[in-house]
């Protein structure tokens, strides 16, 4: 990712908006990334694609996450218990 800094954009707003029009940009203020910079409609795409992680509480995820979940935190508890003596 191509970076300028806050003053590279007030200075030359022009090459910075180019340098998003092909890719997202990272603005940096006191040499920390802080912004980026990209176009609206690479940003509409990246919110319509959403996150799909959840978290879930005890009791609350989906029997097939369980069914997928728990035979291996069996093994890891067991396994545990087999390195303890």
């Amino acid at each position: 990712m191509q970076k300028f800094s806050t003053v590279e954009l007030l200075r030359d707003i022009k090459t910075v908006t180019m340098a998003a029009d092909r890719q997202p940009v990272a603005i940096t203020q006191h040499r920390r990334a802080r912004y980026v910079l990209m176009t609206y409609d690479e940003f509409e795409a990246m919110k319509s694609r959403g996150d799909p992680r959840r978290v879930y509480g005890a009791n609350e995820a989906p029997q097939e996450l369980v069914d997928l979940i728990m035979p291996e935190l069996d093994r890891l508890i067991e396994e545990g218990r087999e390195a303890d003596g």
